[in-house]
């Protein structure tokens, strides 16, 4: 048994780790290696009412990308489910010398079928991915719009030598009563060089 203590109370954590229990179901996981793109297209059904895809380590081929990220209706032949979107970041850097939080109205979308950034100017330096999640909610109702929630962190090296970390927050809707039933992942130019993506349904 493991314990952890904040120094007046300790938890379980094999008890807190039973509560969560399987919520999570494993569907299956995805690894780049100087892909195109990343696609699921299986597994996403009436199966479960809420969907995590989980990014880990996602490593641009070219500088001064954007991480993104589209939805299907008809199992992966189009991406291009009209969106509306909200975009806000909170960066700080490594020197203290700059911290921000604000709204980012260039990144969101109104009523667009084109790729919704999750990131802004990833590098491809070695050490330089973003990780986070998406989450995609009842994504094959035929009764409600599709709506996700995604968070994701980066570092951001440039323009000065001092690195940012970013932690920028999207969330929206796929305006379509049609069920989705397949999603893309790409970046803005180039390929994904590196980087796994695992999708999970919640029960």
């Amino acid at each position: 048994m493991g314990l952890i203590s904040n120094g007046t109370t300790i938890f379980d954590n094999g008890s807190m780790a039973s509560g969560f229990g399987s919520s999570l179901k494993f569907i299956s996981k995805a690894t780049a290696s100087a892909s195109a793109s990343i696609e699921f297209t299986s597994g996403i059904d009436s199966t479960y009412k809420e969907y995590v895809f989980y990014f880990v380590n996602m490593h641009p081929s070219s500088a001064r990308v954007n991480f993104q990220f589209n939805l299907s209706t008809d199992n992966g032949s189009n991406y291009n489910v009209t969106k509306t979107t909200t975009y806000f970041n909170a960066y700080h850097q490594e020197d203290d010398g700059a911290t921000s939080l604000g709204y980012e109205g260039g990144e969101d979308l109104a009523q667009s079928t084109a790729y919704q950034n999750f990131t802004r100017n990833l590098e491809a330096n070695n050490d330089d991915s973003c990780s986070g999640y998406l989450q995609l909610f009842n994504p094959s109702s035929t009764t409600f719009v599709k709506h996700f929630i995604s968070t994701l962190n980066w570092s951001y090296n440039e323009p000065t030598p001092d690195p940012y970390s970013i932690n920028a927050y999207v969330a929206g809707y796929g305006n379509t009563t049609s069920a989705i039933d397949a999603v893309k992942f790409q970046m803005s130019s180039g390929n994904i060089d590196s980087g796994e993506i695992i999708l999970f349904g919640v029960s």
